[in-house]
């Protein structure tokens, strides 16, 4: 994928659209500017993060490729070039309906609340809320966080669980926020917080990265199974045909489990393909998690 750097501009800037300003249909942008912009997370890991020469990669990113090459052929522009964006779980959603990224194959929570704001294209993969502990650390459940500091990134859907499952179930933890997941990870690396609640295989990546990853420990069952999709703009039915119509050749020709091979069954970072995902490779769905 060629790729050129969008030069960094305040967020302020960044969010503020003009009164009444519309942002056209996507492939009509694209071809204004002979450009797509692509948001990619730093700390996603393995779906979107910066690799070792600074660039982004990851399974999220390498599917992200194959849109470009849908949208090149659809548009017969094969010298369509390629901006990228950093995102956060903040500001993803803003900067995506204003026009300055055009799609993010990431690690965003398909759920019913975002679809009101973003359109998702189909759901490429399936998570549940956990927590990374110190590896000498007492805590193996949720039960077992009474009294304890629980981190999550702000923003996030995992963000909402642990409030909601604290409250419903009196768990008794103080919960903080953390602008991205790596600063959640290091809390708990420099023992600021005693867990950090988020996506498992996140955590699991997370975990694979950390200088001694043996120091870190995944816990707890899973709690409230989640999928992962392409984020784009609602109401753009041609630029959504296109990203689905990608997904769906992947998933048909079984390169998407080549994929999965590579991100997720490393010498570094090794997760079973869940049955979720199993069935979701064999009968593509969009169905939305609560809320």
């Amino acid at each position: 994928m060629r790729r050129s750097i969008l030069i960094a501009l305040p967020l302020s800037l960044l969010l503020a659209l003009p009164a009444g300003a519309q942002v056209p249909p996507t492939l009509d942008k694209i071809k204004a500017n002979g450009s797509i912009a692509i948001a990619y997370r730093e700390s996603s890991i393995p779906f979107s993060y910066l690799g070792g020469e600074g660039q982004p990669v990851g399974f999220g990113w390498e599917i992200c490729g194959k849109v470009v090459d849908q949208v090149r052929k659809t548009l017969g522009r094969p010298d369509l070039k390629v901006t990228t964006q950093a995102v956060t779980s903040q500001n993803r959603i803003p900067l995506l309906q204003n026009g300055t990224i055009d799609i993010e194959c990431g690690s965003t929570t398909n759920n019913s609340e975002r679809g009101k704001q973003v359109a998702f294209a189909i759901n490429y993969f399936y998570t549940g809320t956990r927590l990374l502990v110190r590896a000498e650390s007492p805590i193996k459940t949720f039960a077992d966080l009474k009294g304890r500091k629980v981190v999550s990134t702000t923003g996030t859907t995992n963000y909402q669980v642990l409030r909601r499952l604290n409250a419903e179930q009196n768990l008794g933890f103080e919960l903080m926020s953390a602008k991205d997941h790596a600063e959640s990870a290091l809390l708990v690396q420099q023992q600021r917080a005693d867990a950090f609640g988020m996506d498992d295989i996140l955590l699991y990546g997370l975990r694979a990265r950390a200088q001694n990853p043996a120091e870190l420990a995944v816990v707890g069952e899973a709690v409230q199974v989640e999928p992962y999709a392409i984020m784009l703009r609602r109401d753009d039915a041609p630029f959504e045909r296109i990203v689905n119509r990608t997904l769906n050749e992947l998933f048909q020709s079984g390169d998407i489990r080549r994929y999965y091979a590579k991100w997720f069954a490393t010498k570094d970072l090794t997760v079973p393909m869940s049955q979720y995902l199993k069935e979701a490779f064999s009968v593509p769905n969009t169905h939305p998690a609560w809320p």
